[in-house]
């Protein structure tokens, strides 16, 4: 199987890091030196202001561990069918640190989402309207324009569990209804293997539309009894249902089979959601699942990854 093309990394997620300051999560220089021992050249950056938000300390930090920058997070800022002016103002500062440190992806979560994590109330409806869908995949397509134009940065919008973009039929709507020159996904195989899409197919449906991949597995049992408990997705998260690979669900070779049949280069970064989790726990489920992840022909070289993408003139 032939991967040159895909280039692995990690992410404070994978250190329980939901959040850009929390007591109970990894203090932020012990992730960075975890990445370095786990085997990992390249991150994403997680919430904004876990790590230093001024680019010349964020890139002394990296370059001072080898490390270099896969791409930036957006999380905390909603989805984009709402508050849109906060939700521009959060992706603008995200864009501009991950373009001043190198990176060339920002990756859309759009968290919080129609549940409470904790609590698992309903913030509003599961599903969109027609008006609020033609909103969000319009606010999309204009952030997306944005991040490119002025920053140099592409869009990888991230189908997330408890956010109105979550299900295969969902996600390929959302695909359908976006501008493929500025919203690709982030397409992450434990969300969508949790809302039981079928991963492989999807990537091999859109291949030009997977412009980054989160990879992951969800544990099947907690996901079906989350559906029938009606749980959020936090809450089953807080029971294990992001898992150490191979345990659980999308089958991974499958996944790297689709994914090396794709003509780009991409990161696939692991995020292995684990929030909260003791602080000497990620070490070393990051290092063995580096090492199965290795075993089927994903590895995490130095050295720069350029995005082949070049949005068409849009005029």
């Amino acid at each position: 199987m032939e991967t040159r093309h895909l280039q692995l990394g990690s992410c404070p997620d994978s250190w329980g890091v939901w959040f850009a300051d929390d007591p109970r999560q990894t203090p932020w220089q012990r992730f960075l030196d975890e990445m370095v021992a786990s085997g990992y050249h390249w991150l994403e950056l997680g919430p904004y202001g876990y790590l230093p938000t001024d680019p010349a300390r964020l890139a002394d930090e990296l370059a001072a561990r080898g490390l270099s920058v896969a791409g930036g997070t957006v999380a905390g800022a909603g989805g984009p069918h709402k508050d849109f002016d906060a939700v521009v103002e959060a992706t603008r500062k995200v864009a501009a640190l991950t373009a001043a440190v190198g990176g060339e992806n920002v990756i859309f979560v759009p968290v919080p989402g129609y549940r409470d994590d904790v609590t698992g109330a309903y913030r509003e409806a599961a599903n969109l309207s027609d008006q609020e869908w033609k909103t969000l995949t319009g606010n999309t397509n204009t952030l997306g324009q944005i991040l490119y134009e002025e920053y140099g940065v592409h869009l990888r919008f991230h189908p997330h569990a408890d956010y109105q973009v979550e299900t295969q039929e969902q996600t390929e709507r959302f695909l359908a209804d976006t501008d493929p020159r500025f919203v690709s996904l982030c397409l992450d195989t434990g969300h969508l293997a949790y809302r039981n899409a079928d991963v492989p197919a999807l990537i091999r449906k859109y291949p030009d539309r997977v412009g980054y991949v989160h990879i992951k597995q969800m544990d099947p049992a907690i996901a079906s009894r989350a559906v029938a408990e009606d749980l959020a997705f936090g809450q089953a998260v807080a029971m294990g249902a992001s898992v150490e690979p191979p345990a659980g669900s999308p089958d991974v070779p499958a996944v790297m089979d689709a994914l090396s049949e794709l003509d780009a280069e991409l990161f696939v970064v692991v995020e292995q959601d684990m929030y909260p989790v003791a602080f000497d726990v990620p070490l070393p489920i990051a290092q063995r699942t580096r090492s199965y992840l290795n075993s089927v022909g994903l590895h995490s070289r130095a050295g720069t990854v350029q995005s082949e993408e070049t949005p068409d003139d849009p005029a």
